[in-house]
């Protein structure tokens, strides 16, 4: 067996085995800690901007990943807004139950991004398409797709307490 079809086998296997799992836990509602959702996006910027400093990219390059970034950005953004957000009225907390049409949009993704791979790792030399650009072109897109999600959620999990703060003050008074 050639050594990409063993990649391949075992990267599927991962997501299948990933996605169970998130399929299995949907029923639950869990918490959002609105103070920590900065930590994801930090951290995935440091690792993108660790690999872009590692392997700089050259003129146009950078264009093509502001777009690449644009684009992730608005597909996180629709997948944030997949993802519904419950306040308590009474405690404030906040619970978030992942959605299905958010999970099965990440494995659309997932399957779009094997796709394109495989096109691009077939025809980049005859495309004259530089094989660091497309690693860092993925990289890219899936830190805006993340970052962006969870900012849309913040905002909008933001915008609910805050709700339910002035509707708690207007009742007390």
């Amino acid at each position: 067996m050639p050594q990409s079809s063993i990649q391949m086998a075992v990267t599927i296997a991962i997501v299948a085995v990933v996605f169970a799992l998130r399929f299995r836990g949907m029923t639950r509602e869990r918490r959002l800690r609105l103070e920590l959702m900065w930590i994801v996006p930090a951290l995935l910027v440091a690792a993108m901007v660790a690999v872009l400093v590692q392997f700089p990219p050259h003129g146009v390059d950078w264009a093509w990943l502001a777009a690449i970034f644009a684009v992730g950005a608005t597909i996180g953004w629709w997948r944030g807004k997949l993802i519904p957000i419950a306040i308590d009225p009474q405690t404030h907390l906040l619970n978030t139950k992942p959605s299905p049409a958010a999970i099965l949009f990440l494995l659309g993704l997932f399957v779009v991004r094997f796709a394109l791979r495989a096109l691009v790792e077939s025809e980049a030399s005859a495309w004259h398409i530089n094989a660091a650009l497309v690693t860092d072109g993925f990289i890219v897109l899936g830190v805006g797709l993340l970052a962006v999600s969870r900012l849309e959620m913040a905002l909008r999990a933001w915008t609910l307490l805050r709700e339910a703060r002035a509707a708690r003050g207007s009742v007390a008074a």
